[in-house]
């Protein structure tokens, strides 16, 4: 039950992650070391798991796709995207430049925690270290595309929205705002409830998560390094997104407002900065306690007989 918890806990982590525009629960999953293992549940989810399941064989079925680490994980998700959502609205609203803060710290500590769990640095780990943070830059300053409705662009959508949402350093929700199709899929088919905007989505989604975690699977058992770094990169490009002195660029989405960019700006040198830069300190020592905690435990785990 306690090693359950902490997942529930982590769940937590993550669904605030998702709250945050810009910042993927995929991070926080990579932060907190659940990152392979959650990858490796989604990617049991196959026919012999299906089979298992229409058999009644319920234990097996569980033990199979890891489904009680699954279900503790995804509570704290949901838990705290239900109750934790208007607080961190309201920090938001009032508090944008302290709460960027935080997570900027905490996002910037990652890079090194992550980083180190490289067992070898060499020139393929290097240069996917570099790839990864082009491709999260790219998805900070990229324009947004127009809208697209062709069945194979939103298979696209639901593939591309989905393995962000499971990728470290990428928000589903502003990649889809990149493809042109936010409004399309997220505002107007889903109150409509049209089927032909949201099936084609709901079949690249489901698709895409099955064949990314097999993919995200083999590769990190043939180049765990190369993958981590990848990750890492991912995470460091993130940091566009994150950095707290911006002005949101808004679009208006039906009764929806979404942030399609931001103006970036540097800190005037008050007492807001010297606070934030604080509050910087906090994320990374938030990071650091969590990584200590973690190495804590795994020693009094090795030296149990």
């Amino acid at each position: 039950m306690k090693e359950y918890l902490i997942y529930f806990i982590k769940g937590i982590a993550v669904g605030v992650a998702n709250i945050i525009p810009g910042v993927s629960g995929g991070t926080i999953a990579l932060i907190t070391g659940i990152f392979e293992r959650l990858i490796h549940a989604i990617k049991s989810f196959d026919l012999k798991a299906f089979r298992l399941l229409l058999q009644g064989n319920w234990k097996s079925f569980a033990r199979h796709t890891d489904f009680y680490f699954l279900l503790s994980l995804f509570a704290g998700v949901v838990i705290a995207i239900v109750t934790l959502a208007k607080v961190f609205d309201f920090l938001f609203h009032s508090y944008p430049v302290y709460i960027w803060s935080f997570f900027f710290g905490l996002i910037l500590a990652s890079v090194y925690f992550v980083g180190k769990t490289v067992d070898h640095w060499r020139v393929s780990v290097y240069l996917s270290f570099a790839v990864g943070t082009v491709i999260a830059l790219l998805f900070t300053f990229l324009t947004p595309a127009s809208e697209n409705s062709s069945f194979l662009y939103l298979v696209l959508c639901g593939v591309v929205a989905v393995c962000s949402m499971i990728l470290p350093g990428l928000s589903g929700s502003f990649v889809l705002i990149l493809m042109g199709n936010y409004q399309l899929v997220a505002i107007d088919a889903i109150n409509n409830r049209d089927l032909s905007i949201l099936f084609p989505v709901f079949i690249g989604a489901v698709g895409g998560l099955i064949a990314f975690s097999h993919l995200l699977s083999w590769v990190f058992k043939r180049f765990k390094d190369q993958t981590i770094a990848l990750l890492t990169g991912f995470i460091l490009g993130s940091l566009g997104i994150i950095w707290p002195w911006k002005d949101p660029i808004e679009q208006q989405f039906g009764e929806k407002v979404k942030v399609v960019g931001y103006d970036y700006f540097l800190p005037q040198l008050n007492t807001e900065f010297f606070v934030a830069v604080f509050i910087m300190l906090v994320g990374i020592a938030s990071i650091w306690w969590m990584e200590r905690n973690a190495e804590l435990a795994s020693g009094k785990n090795e030296n149990m007989p």
